[in-house]
């Protein structure tokens, strides 16, 4: 059965397990349909999107078509100044062919746009104004950076009602923050449960983030009615962790460490051409997937551009939220595939 819970202060009842939309843009309008049509049937009532998802927000808004009451709809965007942030609701709005949207969050937030956004001609104003009209219900800000999640959590409690942050067994940096979020009413939604895909235990991985006690709801990605399926049933057995499922936790930890892909895809676009995530992933996929090497090599050769051909520029790095040393895992790369 699943289990709802408030998202803070904000009265929205949710489901724990729900919907991130990264990978509907991906897909196509039929698809979306049938992802819709299974959250609907296991109760999975959160859907999180974003206007830099590409079609995901038009997709949705026709799979919502008949049944918008029925979900909590959040999106998301990156415009940090008054006027661009006044048009991208509206383009949202539209979009998901909706007169009003549960959540709208500030994306990406990082500690130099603070005062922009927060200024008098910055995006959070926006937001307001369409709260007040009722356009929106409540007001969020995502992050990657523990330093700028401390400070909103700290100093702007009082404009933010939900944080949005990645959090799972290999990532647990902002443990300490989220506790003092939801000490003082602010709905945590947690992203990347699944470490970027890093992680192949889907329930062992829910299971965690949801006995750690810090996020209110969980958004793993989902492409396909499968992988709906897939997390429903995951959602079931939510509870303690057993010391067995303790000790394999760590064992995960010690495997992936720190440096690794999480797929969010802003060090986009490469110099050359290179599909950064995606040459992780097969390299992922061929060091540690029995009987997958080969459709690794397959999929990493036909990539147009490959590690091999990075030029060292770091334009990347300046872009990865996670600080990654991306030149040094391309190189990796290429020993890998030999190319």
């Amino acid at each position: 059965m699943m289990k709802y819970v408030e998202l803070g202060k904000t009265g929205l009842k949710c489901a724990v397990v729900s919907f991130g939309g990264i990978p509907i843009q991906r897909s196509d309008a039929a698809n979306t349909m049938a992802v819709v049509d299974a959250l609907e049937k296991h109760g999975m009532n959160y859907i999180d999107t974003a206007r830099g998802y590409t079609v995901s927000e038009e997709y949705l808004g026709a799979a919502l078509k008949g049944r918008r009451d029925k979900f909590i709809l959040a999106t998301k965007s990156m415009v940090r100044d008054y006027e661009g942030m006044k048009k991208e609701v509206e383009i949202s709005l539209s979009k998901l062919d909706t007169d009003h949207i549960e959540v709208y969050q500030i994306h990406n937030l990082p500690l130099a746009d603070f005062d922009k956004v927060f200024g008098p001609d910055g995006a959070y104003r926006a937001l307001e104004e369409a709260k007040a009209t009722g356009k929106i219900g409540h007001i969020g800000a995502t992050f990657h950076n523990i330093d700028a999640l401390r400070k909103a959590v700290e100093e702007y409690s009082d404009k933010i009602e939900t944080v949005m942050f990645p959090y799972n067994i290999v990532e647990n940096q902002g443990e300490e923050v989220l506790r003092l979020a939801r000490e003082k009413g602010i709905g945590t939604i947690c992203m990347k449960p699944m470490a970027g895909g890093n992680l192949t235990d889907w329930t062992l991985a829910l299971k965690y983030i949801d006995a750690k006690g810090v996020m209110d709801i969980m958004i793993p990605g989902m492409g396909d009615a499968t992988e709906v399926e897939r997390n429903a049933a995951a959602a079931e057995v939510l509870g303690p962790l057993t010391a067995e499922e303790e000790e394999r936790c760590e064992a995960i930890r010690r495997e992936l460490g720190t440096t690794f892909c999480r797929r969010c895809g802003y060090c986009a676009p490469c110099t050359v051409g290179i599909n950064i995530p995606s040459a992780f992933l097969f390299q992922n996929y061929k060091l540690h997937y029995e009987g997958l090497g080969e459709w690794a090599e397959q999929r990493y050769a036909a990539m147009g551009h490959t590690a091999s051909e990075c030029i060292e520029c770091g334009a990347c790095e300046t872009r990865c939220p996670y600080e990654l040393p991306i030149r040094e895992m391309l190189k990796s790369v290429t020993e890998t595939f030999g190319r």
